[in-house]
């Protein structure tokens, strides 16, 4: 390893360490403005959904196909459907849809 590399992992490696610890340092008292507390509720939700769409669209033959299967989750999801049944429909979707579809 040249000297460079061992540079840029020593920054990685602090910045990825102050990420962690400024807000265990910094912020000792309950937050109490309503819209920041509203932010950081949503948070792990949108990286959720963040990571997982794309993953939903790609990880079929066709990209339709996944996107039809997430639209059809969205809407069971919707109508009251449980985790299993929004699963199986998707699936489900996915599966006639390439069946039929992708030659």
């Amino acid at each position: 390893m040249t000297y460079n590399n061992w540079i840029y992992i020593a920054v990685m490696a602090a910045v990825s360490y102050a990420i962690r610890v400024l807000p265990l340092t910094l912020i000792r008292k309950p937050i109490k403005n309503q819209f920041i507390q509203s932010f950081l509720y949503y948070v792990p939700y949108v990286t959720l959904a963040v990571m997982t769409f794309p993953a939903i669209v790609n990880a079929t033959q066709n990209p339709v196909a996944g996107a039809v299967a997430l639209v059809v989750g969205i809407a069971a999801a919707w109508c009251g459907a449980s985790l299993f049944q929004v699963s199986v429909a998707c699936c489900a979707v996915v599966f006639v849809i390439e069946l039929f579809l992708v030659h």
